[in-house]
C-alpha cells in the first residue's frame, strides 16, 4: 500500500480499508462518512484499493480500476470524477464475495419498533428510494444495499452504509432530505445519474442494533397500486437469487432462509407513486404481528 491514501470504516458488523493512489475519493468519503466510528482495534475485514490500471492512467485522463481482497477482473475501470462510486462499488464486491456471517440479501431495510421491513426486487424497483423516504419519517434505515440476516437468530442486522440515489431519485428526495446530507452529484455513470446520501445520525448510532424481520416485501414501481400474496416456492427461490452467498453458506444457509421465509409475511407490492407505496406499507404495517 506504499504511496497510497487509506481510510478505516466501520459500518454495522463489518470493517473497511479504502486505498487510494488519489486524495480525492478519500475526502469525499471521510465528508460523507464523517459520524461513522473506525474500527475500534484498527482490524479490518476487507481492503478496497482504488489504483490506476496503467501508470500513466494515474496523472494522464486519470482512470480508477477497483481492487481488492476480492475482485472481479473484468471490471471496467471508472473515471476520477467517479472515484467516490468505485469506492462504494468496491465495498459492496467485498462483502458480496466475501462475507460469510449472515446470509446476504440485496435488499433495503428499515426498523420501527424493534421490527424490520425488508424490501427486495429488481433494479429500479424503487426499494432505495422507499427506504430513504420512510428514513425522513419515524423509521430508522437499516441499510440500502444489503439486508443482513443472522444465521442462529433470525435478526437482521444494520448495515447503514450511504444510500445510492438514481436519477429522479436524486430530485425527490432532495425535496426530504437536508442538503449537508448529500455528496456531489455523477453524471453519466454505468447506472445514469448517481448521487449518495447520508443517512440519519440515528441510523448510525444505532448500527449494533439489529431487529426482528417483520415484513418482506417485492415492490414493482409503474404500476397500479395493489398487494399481491406469493407463494413460500417463489419466495424462497427469488430470495436465493437475491443473495450473493447462499451456495457459499451451505447447509447454514438453507436452514436460515428456510426459517425467514416460513415465519415473516411477505407481499407483492405494485405501485405509481411514493405516496401510494407508503400508504400500502402503512396499511400492512398495521396488520404485521
Amino acid at each position: 500500500m506504499a504511496e497510497m491514501h487509506q481510510i478505516r470504516l466501520q459500518i454495522g458488523p463489518a470493517a473497511f480499508r479504502i486505498a487510494s493512489a488519489w486524495r480525492q475519493p478519500l475526502d469525499q468519503l471521510a465528508a460523507l462518512y464523517r459520524d461513522y466510528p473506525g474500527p475500534s482495534d484498527h482490524m479490518v475485514d476487507f481492503t478496497v484499493r482504488l489504483e490506476p490500471d496503467k501508470p500513466w492512467r494515474r496523472y494522464i485522463r486519470p482512470s480508477v480500476h477497483i481492487g481488492g481482497d476480492f475482485w472481479l477482473p473484468d471490471a471496467a475501470p471508472l473515471p476520477l470524477a467517479q472515484g467516490l462510486l468505485a469506492a462504494e462499488m468496491g465495498m459492496n464486491l467485498q462483502m458480496a464475495l466475501g462475507w460469510r456471517r449472515h446470509l446476504l440479501l440485496h435488499a433495503s431495510s428499515v426498523e420501527k419498533d424493534g421490527r424490520a421491513l425488508i424490501m427486495t426486487g429488481l433494479s429500479g424497483s424503487g426499494k432505495s428510494t422507499l427506504s430513504a423516504m420512510l428514513a425522513q419519517k419515524g423509521w430508522r434505515f437499516m441499510g440500502d444495499e444489503f439486508a443482513l440476516l443472522d444465521l442462529d437468530t433470525g435478526d437482521i442486522a444494520p448495515f447503514p452504509r450511504l444510500i445510492s440515489l438514481k436519477n429522479q431519485a436524486i430530485r425527490a428526495m432532495q425535496t426530504v432530505a437536508p442538503a449537508d446530507r448529500f455528496g456531489p452529484e455523477m453524471t453519466d455513470t454505468p447506472k445514469g445519474d448517481i448521487r449518495h446520501l447520508v443517512p440519519p445520525k440515528a441510523a448510525i448510532d444505532r448500527m449494533g442494533e439489529p431487529a426482528r424481520p417483520a415484513l418482506l416485501l417485492f415492490p414493482r414501481f409503474g404500476h397500479d397500486p395493489e398487494l399481491r400474496d406469493m407463494g413460500q416456492a417463489e419466495i424462497f427461490v427469488r430470495l436465493t437469487q437475491a443473495s450473493t452467498n447462499y451456495v457459499a453458506l451451505g447447509e447454514a444457509g438453507f436452514r436460515a432462509l428456510t426459517r425467514f421465509v416460513d415465519q415473516v409475511p411477505t407481499r407483492a407490492m405494485d405501485y405509481q407513486s411514493i405516496e401510494q407505496a407508503e400508504e400500502l406499507i402503512e396499511r400492512l404495517w398495521s396488520r404485521s404481528p
